[in-house]
């Protein structure tokens, strides 16, 4: 995956004073929309040490959130494309650190459509060969950004390549999304499922307004997800809640989970999937700061418990989940992990457990039960 020059499709496209780089759209904001060319599309398990293939659409994401992992992915495109002589340092210092504003949400690459086509059908035929030899195997859809941010009301490359999946048989198709944009496709995913075992994962981490907002700086409120949630199960498409992450200590009291599971009852959610906080270092610089000014009890424990790891504390995570399994069982609401569906599997199975002893609060010492 690298940045490069390219015939513009559209003409929105511009070239910037001499360089490479291709601005397919400037918003009044500042956001910018970067072409970005592509050779492969589908990363391995191999590649990334997890059980499952995955697929992004987009490097970046306007959605904001705060907690995001895949932060460090776009600071890493930027970096190596300008290593590699792919663009000039005032390229980079734009991309990777617009002055007053955070990379990741403000400046989107665009993996073009029809390269990204062209590039899933050299990469499907390993997968069809793992297939045959290992069986079903899955494929994330959104792993890392998700692949109905606002930029694919225009320029629709996972639209495109779930069409071009189709065409394909006997995968385990997993599409992770906060946005109700994924609806516009029901009836492509509906189509999909004839051919795959799809799940679609809305992510809603809360039902606290106060809490989206503050982690999640523009992503669609909880009551527009969950409509979308309950479109999607109405219009025959498997979709459930992916909890992703857990907040410790914000999002993980019985009341938060209780709310969570009711809502996700009266959409219709299929099943559950919770996944507690991964803290990468480009995430800290962004996270922590908004627990210090909110939640200002919390912030030496979170910096404590993930001090010398990313992932939460082993006992804390195990904990947390029961509670949430408790709750939606509750509920009626089946735990995903129950069905080795593909992305709570391979996301559970990818956390690298630690050292620690607990998070040292109430759902590692057991005091509050459900």
């Amino acid at each position: 995956m690298r940045l490069g020059e390219v015939r513009v499709r559209s003409g929105r496209g511009k070239m910037e004073g001499g360089s490479v780089t291709i601005v397919l759209d400037e918003r009044r904001r500042g956001t910018k929309f970067v072409e970005l060319p592509v050779k492969s599309i589908i990363n391995s398990p191999e590649s990334t040490r997890m059980d499952f293939w995955s697929l992004n659409p987009y490097v970046g994401c306007e959605f904001g959130c705060s907690y995001c992992y895949a932060r460090y992915a776009h600071r890493y495109v930027v970096e190596r494309a300008r290593d590699n002589g792919r663009i000039t340092e005032r390229e980079c210092a734009d991309l990777g650190s617009p002055s007053g504003l955070e990379p990741f949400e403000h400046r989107i690459f665009i993996k073009e459509r029809e390269a990204v086509l062209a590039a899933l059908g050299r990469d499907l035929p390993r997968i069809r060969r793992r297939t045959m030899r290992d069986g079903p195997q899955s494929i994330i859809i959104g792993s890392a950004t998700d692949p109905y941010q606002p930029a694919e009301r225009q320029y629709q490359v996972t639209r495109a390549v779930l069409a071009r999946l189709r065409g394909e048989r006997g995968f385990r198709i997993g599409v992770i999304t906060k946005s109700p944009l994924v609806t516009r496709d029901i009836t492509l995913l509906r189509d999909l499922a004839r051919r795959h075992w799809v799940s679609v994962y809305i992510s809603l981490v809360s039902m606290d307004i106060r809490v989206i907002k503050l982690f999640e700086a523009r992503s669609p409120m909880p009551h527009a997800r969950l409509r979308a949630l309950g479109q999607l199960v109405r219009g025959g498409v498997r979709a459930g809640l992916i909890v992703a992450p857990i907040l410790p200590g914000i999002t993980d009291t019985l009341q938060q989970i209780e709310a969570l599971m009711r809502a996700a009852r009266d959409a219709g959610a299929k099943f559950i999937a919770p996944i507690p906080l991964r803290l990468y270092p480009d995430v800290r610089r962004r996270f922590l700061p908004i627990v210090e000014q909110h939640f200002p009890r919390l912030a030496r424990r979170y910096r404590a418990a993930y001090d010398r790891t990313w992932d939460a504390p082993e006992k804390y995570a195990a904990a947390v989940k029961r509670r949430f399994r408790r709750v939606a069982e509750r509920y009626g609401i089946q735990d995903d992990a129950e069905q080795e569906q593909p992305a709570t599997r391979a996301m559970n199975r990818a956390a690298q457990l630690n050292m620690f002893d607990g998070w040292p609060g109430n759902v590692a010492r057991g005091k509050a039960r459900c």
